[in-house]
């Protein structure tokens, strides 16, 4: 039994305490800490806080990306009206965060010249195309 101990004993000497390796251990551990950690709690705390404070006509997006409107607050559920006269159940802890009206929609005006910009591009590409062909492709006379 002695003779089994003694070559490990022999092994397991090294040059002495590295104090950098520690340091290096504990400078990993608290960046992690620092950069994982600490601003995911933040976060679900944030989160906690909204959706303790959400009140009937709030606008709300949940976590499945829905916007909604919140028009009752039962305990631990939320009824939301999703669209005129269309209201679901959900979980409270469902409501991602609480929005501004004017986040989740685009103004009438807005749309409409977004849309006229897009068809006047086209129409512009198109006829840039109609001028570039050469005859034979744009020709429908046969010879």
């Amino acid at each position: 039994m002695m003779g089994s101990i003694a070559p490990l004993a022999a092994t397991s000497t090294s040059k002495g305490f590295n104090p950098t390796t520690l340091i290096l251990i504990l400078v990993v551990v608290v960046g992690f800490y620092l950069l994982m950690i600490r601003p995911q709690q933040r976060r679900r705390q944030q989160a906690q806080q909204q959706q303790s404070s959400v009140q009937p006509g709030a606008r709300v997006r949940t976590t499945a990306g829905m916007y909604a409107t919140v028009v009752d607050v039962d305990g631990d559920d939320v009824v939301l009206e999703v669209a005129p006269g269309v209201e679901v159940r959900y979980m409270r802890r469902a409501i991602m965060d609480v929005v501004g009206p004017s986040e989740d929609t685009v103004p009438e005006d807005e749309d409409e010249v977004q849309d006229d910009e897009v068809h006047d591009e086209v129409h512009d590409e198109d006829e840039d195309e109609d001028a570039q062909a050469p005859a034979e492709y744009g020709s429908t006379k046969k010879d």
